[in-house]
């Protein structure tokens, strides 16, 4: 058996046995084959498919090529959500805090920023002295002292999905519905929870632009969590335009410390709520998801919300004065605004663009050596069916590098479509997929 002959069985179409898979991933991950192979064996796989035994097969050997944690010494449920990513996504920032206070323990593994979308783990890093590569003891402990923890994968974790997860963010083989749900899975299998909630976007921000596709991705995702008797609902979510209005690290940081303090961003709240409804739900802390997003509203209002996000940060080594006034956060060395150049009705945003706008300004990484500069990002102020005037600011933009101002600006105006008739709102949940 060799790396070749399986790459050429899977450009030929040709099903894999679970040993073929097994040895390709192996051997991968103990880097006895180069990144220019298992690269052409992810296309292969992109263009022609794994069917549900692959499926289940890459997972399982991700999952198991390293540690799956035991939490059981730890009293209460353990619920985690997990989003298929998108522009301005930063609900994990707000919904683990929420959960945590509502007394269910969330043990949150996350990744970094992939293509065009953000990643969790980046967002966090860029509160100064926050750490994400804490250890397995610190990863219990910090369950057990304030009942969330937000981390990346340690060495132990699912090392296997950490080196392909990496590549395949510069191979464009992103998309895979089986290669996404092999690496959300051994993730979230490895975490050591009884259950999860699934944001499954869909739109020109994602990476499933179809909603069918969207609801494929749910159910494979659902499909293997229920095969490991995890308890999973799944919500398919819009992401034609960003989630809020702060895009980037930090800014979006920001606006999470707004919406913990009570301030009213309407589709995220839409979005988080629900999801941390769910997650409350599945913890067993309430008798209906609705009844969950009733108690989140409740976290939220109290203030035990931003508490508890200020406690997870001190605890994982940030710098909660930041949070506390975000104001003292350096700034980019330029700012600039975006006008409307006509009138009308905001029909439509490609949101994609937007995306691959904050990538320019440095909010994402371009190669996989790339570092970035948690100050980037954009403001984007309008949603689809907002009413225009010329002159109207559109976004403001964040960054250190002068000589992609102006293309990004052309970016920003060109991905928004502005029509004479009025637009309708755009429906956040498009709809919740439950698993048995």
């Amino acid at each position: 058996m060799n790396a070749v002959e399986i790459i050429r069985k899977k450009r030929d179409k040709e099903a894999l046995s679970d040993i073929e898979i097994d040895f390709i991933i192996q051997n991968y991950t103990k880097r006895k084959i180069p990144d220019y192979q298992f690269s052409s064996f992810l296309m292969a796989g992109f263009l022609n498919g794994f069917n549900e035994t692959e499926t289940a097969a890459l997972t399982k050997c991700m999952l198991y090529s390293g540690t799956v944690i035991d939490l059981s010494d730890i009293p209460g449920l353990k619920i985690d959500k997990h989003s298929t990513g998108g522009v301005g996504d930063k609900t994990s920032l707000i919904l683990a805090p929420i959960v945590a206070a509502a007394g269910i323990n969330v043990p949150m593994i996350s990744g970094r920023g992939l293509g065009h979308t953000g990643g969790t783990l980046d967002k966090l890093e860029s509160i100064t002295g926050f750490r994400t590569n804490l250890n397995l003891n610190e990863y219990k402990n910090a369950i057990k002292k304030c009942g969330a923890v937000l981390i990346g994968q340690t060495e132990e974790i699912a090392p296997a999905d950490k080196l392909i997860y990496s590549l395949r963010d510069v191979t464009a083989t992103v998309e895979s519905i089986p290669l996404i749900t092999a690496s959300i899975m051994s993730k979230k299998l490895a975490e050591g929870i009884d259950g999860l909630v699934l944001d499954v976007k869909t739109g020109s921000g994602a990476f499933m632009k179809e909603q069918e596709d969207s609801e494929k991705l749910a159910r494979s995702l659902i499909g293997t969590a229920s095969a490991f008797g995890k308890k999973v609902i799944a919500f398919i979510t819009d992401m034609n335009q960003p989630l809020g209005t702060h895009i980037g690290n930090w800014l979006e940081v920001v606006e999470s410390v707004k919406v913990l303090q009570g301030e009213k961003v309407e589709t995220l709240l839409e979005v988080t709520l629900n999801l941390a409804g769910a997650m409350i739900f599945l913890g067993e802390k309430a008798g209906s998801v609705e009844e969950g997003i009733y108690l989140s509203e409740k976290i939220i209002n109290s203030g035990k919300a931003f508490d508890k996000f200020l406690e997870i940060t001190e605890l994982q080594g940030g710098e909660t004065s930041l949070l506390k006034n975000t104001d003292n956060y350096c700034k980019s060395n330029y700012e600039e605004n975006v006008f409307a150049d006509r009138e009308g009705y905001l029909s439509s945003i490609d949101n994609y663009k937007i995306g691959v706008a904050s990538l320019e300004l440095g909010a994402g990484r371009l190669t996989k050596e790339d570092k970035i500069d948690f100050k980037a990002g954009i403001i984007f102020y309008p949603e689809i069916g907002s009413k225009i005037k010329k002159g109207d600011l559109i976004a403001r933009i964040f960054t250190d590098k002068q000589n992609v101002i102006e293309q990004t600006k052309k970016i920003i105006t060109s991905s928004i479509y502005i029509s004479e008739e009025s637009v309708k709102k755009i429906k956040m949940i498009k709809t919740i997929i439950k698993g048995d």
